[in-house]
C-alpha cells in the first residue's frame, strides 16, 4: 500500500524548474499518487498535461479559487466544463468556495468581493452537480456561508470535501452529519491546534483523507522551506500516534477512501 497526497499545487515547483526532483522525492517516499488542485485558468492546462504524462500517478482538478475571483470570473468559469470533454478528465471540481480572510477594510469593496465570490461559488456548484463530480471546498473565515450555499444548492454531500480543515468539532459535525468529508494537513499537528486535532479524531480513521497543500503548510510551523508531497508519510505517522494505531493502518484507510472519493 502507498500514500496519496489528496491536495497539492505543483505549478509552484514547475515554475521553479524543481518539479521532477519534487516528484522523485515523493515517489521515493512511497507517495505514489498526487492530486494537483486547480485554482485559476493559468494552471489548468499544465495540470492536465502532467496528468497525461504521469498517468495513474498525477491527477488533477479544475476550479476557480475564491481569492482569484474578480469582476471577470465568468470568463474563466465558462471554460471549466470543457475539461470534462477531454480524454484526460479532472478527478474533481475545485478548489472552490469562499475566503473572507483578506477582505479590504473598505466596507463597500469588501461586500462587493463577498458577493462576487458567492456568485462564482454558486455557479461552480451548479456545474459540479451537473457533472456529478467530487467537489473540493476552500473555506477560510467563511464556514457558515459555505455551508449555507452548499445546502441551498442541494448538492450530494457525499461528493464534498472541505480541504485543509481548520475549524472545530462543531463545524466538523455539520459536515459529517450531511455526509461530507474533511481532509487534514500538517496544520492539525502544530502546537496549540488542539481543536483541529479534536475534529480529526471526531471524524475518525474510517473517514480520513490526508493532504500537504504544498508548497504551503510545512511540517514544522514557521519553516521557510517549501512543503512537498513527500511530507505525507510524516503527517500520517504523526496521526497514527494520535490514534494509537500503526502508520500502515493510517496509510491503508486514507488511501482507500481517497481513491474511492476521487475515483482514482
Amino acid at each position: 500500500m502507498y500514500w496519496i497526497d489528496s491536495h497539492c499545487h505543483l505549478k509552484a515547483f514547475h515554475d521553479k524548474c524543481e518539479l521532477e526532483n519534487v516528484l522523485n522525492r515523493a515517489f521515493e517516499n512511497n507517495v505514489r499518487k498526487l492530486i494537483s488542485v486547480g485554482t485559476h485558468f493559468d494552471d489548468w492546462d499544465l495540470y492536465q498535461q502532467l496528468s497525461t504524462h504521469y498517468s495513474n500517478k498525477i491527477y488533477y482538478s479544475v476550479g476557480i479559487h475564491p481569492c482569484y475571483v474578480n469582476e471577470d470570473w465568468l470568463d474563466q468559469a465558462v471554460k471549466v466544463e470543457s475539461f470534462w470533454s477531454d480524454k484526460v478528465k479532472p478527478c474533481a471540481l475545485g478548489e472552490i468556495g469562499l475566503d473572507y480572510f483578506r477582505l479590504p477594510k473598505d466596507i463597500d469593496k469588501s461586500n462587493r468581493i463577498r458577493a462576487l465570490q458567492k456568485e462564482c461559488f454558486t455557479y461552480q456548484l451548479h456545474l459540479a452537480s451537473r457533472l456529478e463530480c467530487p467537489i473540493i471546498i476552500h473555506s477560510r473565515n467563511a464556514f457558515s456561508d459555505c455551508l449555507s450555499i452548499i445546502d441551498e444548492n442541494e448538492l450530494d454531500w457525499s461528493k464534498v470535501v472541505f480541504h485543509c480543515f481548520s475549524e472545530q468539532t462543531e463545524e466538523l459535525n455539520e459536515i459529517s452529519s450531511r455526509g461530507g468529508f474533511a481532509s487534514f494537513t500538517a496544520l492539525s499537528l502544530y502546537d496549540g491546534n488542539h481543536s483541529i486535532r479534536s475534529a480529526l479524531k471526531k471524524q475518525g480513521l474510517d473517514r480520513l483523507m490526508l493532504e500537504t497543500d504544498s508548497p504551503y503548510l510545512p511540517i514544522e510551523k514557521g519553516s521557510k522551506k517549501m512543503n512537498e508531497p513527500k511530507s505525507i508519510p510524516m503527517i500520517g505517522e504523526a496521526i497514527s500516534r494520535l490514534f494509537g494505531v500503526s502508520s500502515n493502518q493510517v496509510r491503508k484507510n486514507s488511501c482507500e477512501l481517497t481513491e474511492a472519493f476521487f475515483n482514482l
